[in-house]
């Protein structure tokens, strides 16, 4: 596969650059600016990209020889080839990264949990550090089950509406008695009050059948 070198990474020409998750400054040396591409490398990374579906955050890719023996880089460091990358571990599983890693063809990997990050390279085939830890699995939150909102439930508008019919048919049955006792002067009013009395109990009939409707369809829903 071709190797594409410049020397600082402003000078890479747009309309070469195919990575559409990384730019040239992510892949850069961190020291100098240099740039030393290798395209099926690359092609890995962004391949990797895509099988994760969320953003690599790379903390080194190439590395120029100089820089490399400034950050104590193996004296043959894949990263010189410009076909190795450490990637933060902070937005990712680390099991799963591997995973896929190993999917899309990378082949050496480095395990450095203490600093958050897994280097990857395309080979040989080997593997050294200490593993990351593996994380648990949080669990699923409990959903708790759709609830109407207290104001508007079908249950309370209904054992409200038995409850006041029920209540205003008694005073009017005791008002209606005291009527008849004392107040003969509106005695033609009392046949009149006698059928508000019943016309409330029938509110609260169809009141308390809304009601019973109600908690039948919530139990039947699991609501209750």
């Amino acid at each position: 596969m071709p190797i594409l070198t410049w020397p600082h990474w402003r000078k890479v020409p747009k309309g070469l650059w195919r990575w559409k998750n990384f730019s040239p400054a992510e892949i850069a040396c961190r020291g100098t600016g240099a740039l030393k591409i290798d395209t099926e490398a690359l092609d890995k990374l962004q391949a990797l990209r895509d099988r994760l579906g969320k953003p690599l955050i790379i903390r080194s890719a190439y590395r120029s020889p100089e820089h490399n023996r400034a950050v104590g880089g193996a004296p043959r460091s894949k990263h010189m080839d410009g076909t190795a990358f450490d990637t933060a571990m902070a937005n990712h599983d680390p099991v799963a990264f591997e995973a896929a890693a190993r999917e899309v063809g990378f082949l050496g990997f480095g395990y450095y949990p203490r600093s958050g990050f897994m280097h990857i390279d395309l080979g040989p085939a080997r593997s050294w550090g200490e593993k990351f830890p593996v994380r648990a699995l949080p669990f699923a939150p409990e959903v708790p089950p759709a609830r109407e909102v207290l104001a508007e439930s079908r249950t309370l508008r209904g054992s409200g509406a038995a409850g006041a019919a029920t209540v205003s048919a008694a005073g009017v049955e005791v008002l209606q008695e005291v009527l008849t006792e004392t107040q003969s002067m509106i005695q033609p009013l009392v046949p009149y009050l006698d059928a508000l009395r019943w016309m409330l109990l029938a509110i609260a009939l169809i009141g308390i059948a809304v009601t019973i409707h109600a908690r039948l369809d919530d139990w039947k829903r699991g609501q209750r």
